[in-house]
């Protein structure tokens, strides 16, 4: 690893294979077990690396790549690379100071990061690393309780609001046997710091969820906290015109990671179906099993403004903290940037249309 720990290469399987050994040395198993699982079978989840990978490129050729430009405006801040982390909860069983120091190396590397509303750091914290945040909400039955949660959040800085459209319930997914159950030995300060006191049950699949959700319910958000609203968990593309039309200002494609419908479609392969049904009119972000600055390359020519990830940044917080997930987050913007120069791109207007469709 970086740290002089292994001559691995970074971002080589057996750099990957390192990191998370790391990771399960540091992290309670069934914790760790809880951050990688997906719903039932895992289908889903077992496809969703694979199909970056299936993607073919065309590169261009005889262009000047001396200068390769990755910066990118999202919703209206600036990131040094189109990538963001994603939300996650139980951050506090990776690291001490959990979200808090996720934000820091986002906020040093100088991307977005998006804090789960079951995060085990405060709002004021997250605020006070300097990170642009967004907030990712699920809606309760009792709308006031998310509107006291967004209020609180657009209060301690947050740049926008994510609202989870996916998870009416949450998806079955079955326990290893034998193994002890997350929510037995996850420690009560790792989760719902900012939820309501009556609200903080550590298990989410017992915390309702709305099962009404409806375009007004974007429009009410946006109308409250006066910032962009980005609706996640959009598959379709009638779905992704639809939000657009409630007044979304971006579409986040995600399956929840495999966590929620088992065979739900691959996010590399609705992509460019939402943008698509929404043009220009709206931010398109993309996560789901990202791991490499390659992998988002693809998701770019394919008509993301940026990508989303989860799960490896967990691993790297919890391996070596967060110079762990800075060295991981650099590891990825040097990735993209090699991957552009040999596509022929120095812009990232340049790389659409780079995906060879058959034509």
């Amino acid at each position: 690893m970086a740290d002089g720990r292994s001559d691995a290469v970074p971002g080589s399987p057996e750099w990957w294979s390192l990191l998370e050994a790391r990771a399960r040395a540091a992290v309670p198993s069934a914790v760790l077990r809880y951050v990688e699982e997906g719903a039932r079978d895992e289908v889903t989840l077992s496809e969703a690396t694979a199909a970056w990978r299936e993607a073919r490129l065309l590169p261009r050729v005889l262009r000047d790549v001396r200068e390769v430009r990755l910066t990118r405006e999202l919703l209206g801040c600036a990131a040094s690379f189109p990538l963001g982390i994603a939300p996650m909860t139980l951050q506090k069983a990776a690291h001490p100071r959990g979200e808090v120091a996720m934000a820091e190396a986002a906020a040093a590397e100088g991307v977005p990061i998006v804090l789960s509303s079951n995060a085990g750091s405060s709002f004021a914290d997250v605020g006070a690393t300097g990170a642009t945040w967004w907030l990712q909400l699920y809606m309760s039955p009792d709308r006031e309780v998310a509107a006291a949660l967004v209020d609180e959040a657009a209060h301690h800085g947050a740049r926008a609001v994510v609202l989870t459209v996916d998870t009416p319930v949450v998806g079955t997914r079955f326990p290893t046997p034998g193994e002890q159950h997350v929510w037995d030995v996850a420690h009560p300060s790792w989760v719902g710091a900012n939820l309501p006191r009556e609200g903080r049950d550590p298990d989410p699949a017992r915390r309702h969820k709305a099962m009404d959700l409806a375009a007004g319910d974007l429009t009410t958000l946006k109308s409250r906290s006066g910032l962009p609203v980005i609706v996640k968990g959009v598959l379709r593309g009638d779905d992704a015109l639809a939000a657009v039309g409630a007044g979304a200002a971006g579409v986040w494609v995600s399956n929840h990671g495999g966590r929620q419908l088992d065979q739900a479609q691959a996010t590399a392969r609705c992509v460019a179906r939402v943008r698509e049904a929404v043009g220009e009119q709206a931010t398109v972000l993309v996560d789901g099993g990202v791991r490499s600055g390659l992998h988002a390359l693809v998701a770019l020519a394919l008509g993301a403004d940026a990508v989303l990830v989860g799960r490896p940044v967990f691993l790297a917080l919890a391996a070596d903290g967060p110079e762990g997930v800075r060295r991981l987050l650099r590891l990825l913007r040097d990735e993209l940037e090699e991957a552009m120069r040999l596509a022929g791109c120095a812009d990232l207007d340049d790389v659409r249309g780079l995906v060879d469709d058959g034509r």
